[in-house]
């Protein structure tokens, strides 16, 4: 959703865009391919001015060294080759989670990204990944700043959204605790202005990592209670124990770890603690340091999901 919005946005400002992905974009020059293959890599950067680096495993669930392949060698990969094409900028995408150690977070920066402390194989690779880019900003004549956008959604997401109504729907999305940790996102038109504002960004900004969010933290059940309804399933109304379900996350991550189980558990334990906890952020570095600033409020975001859902709903043939 998001690399799709942001080529999408490159090209209507006059930017000659190439995208790297396993599929067609539909919207730019496309090399098909993956981050963990050379050739593709090297055609992808080929007499570019700047890379923006949005490719991860992201997922609750897998073999860690597939999560080590994606996002740190993907990334080294991607770095050294950007390197030696001659591009001068680079943005990397990376996540709050790089810094969370399973506390709350209420008005942090954007702390040091920690690949031990950092919860679950996806956090963890993304902080190294994030490491390796602030150790390539300078080298060879090339800028890198860090970007990490938090909990980005709107019409047509999968991670969030879809996964938030699909288990509406089925009636297996309870509220964690009381529900009222207070939580920030970002919308995705805002997440995108962001990142192409770090593109262009003052040589000043360049070297450091910076949060993104739409700064409109709202507690979880209110934000539940508001996709849900924007999408046009039931709201939660079932409670379960933080402490329980932080429990039942961690027995079900060792199952899906030690046995051949299909799909994703219905819980993690670092999804209960994301449900349960507060995480908002500063935004004034960002602002001040990118030049950027949200446009989309979180409750015209969900009016956007709401007109989107209803569109959908009407291409379905009876």
């Amino acid at each position: 959703m998001l690399g799709r919005a942001v080529a999408a946005r490159l090209v209507t400002d006059g930017h000659d865009v190439r995208t790297l992905q396993r599929s067609a974009s539909g919207v730019a020059t496309d090399v098909i391919g993956s981050v963990t293959d050379d050739a593709a890599v090297a055609e992808a950067v080929r007499d570019r001015d700047a890379v923006i680096h949005l490719a991860a495993k992201v997922s609750i669930t897998g073999p860690l060294a597939e999560y080590e392949d994606v996002n740190v060698g993907g990334t080294e990969r991607l770095l050294r080759a950007a390197r030696e094409a001659g591009v001068t900028r680079f943005v990397h995408v990376s996540s709050p989670s790089v810094a969370h150690v399973g506390s709350s977070l209420t008005g942090a920066g954007a702390d040091p990204a920690d690949p031990d402390g950092a919860r679950g194989s996806y956090a963890r690779t993304k902080a190294a990944a994030e490491l390796l880019a602030l150790a390539a900003d300078r080298v060879g004549g090339m800028r890198v700043v860090v970007v990490r956008p938090h909990v980005v959604w709107g019409p047509g997401d999968t991670q969030l959204v879809g996964r938030i109504v699909d288990r509406a729907r089925a009636g297996r999305l309870p509220v964690l605790g009381a529900g009222t940790a207070l939580i920030d996102t970002t919308y995705v038109d805002n997440a995108v202005d962001a990142l192409v504002a770090a593109l262009h960004a003052d040589e000043a900004a360049y070297g450091e990592a910076y949060v993104v969010t739409n700064g409109e933290p709202r507690p979880v059940l209110e934000l539940l209670d508001g996709i849900c309804a924007a999408s046009g399933v039931p709201t939660p109304r079932r409670h379960v124990p933080a402490v329980v379900a932080r429990a039942v996350g961690g027995l079900l991550d060792t199952a899906w770890a030690r046995l051949p189980l299909p799909g994703e558990p219905p819980l993690t334990r670092f999804a209960a603690e994301q449900m349960s906890t507060a995480h908002w952020f500063d935004q004034r570095r960002t602002r001040e340091a990118l030049g950027w600033s949200p446009v989309v409020s979180l409750d015209e975001g969900l009016a956007r999901l709401a007109a989107w859902t209803a569109d959908e709903a009407s291409r379905v043939v009876p």
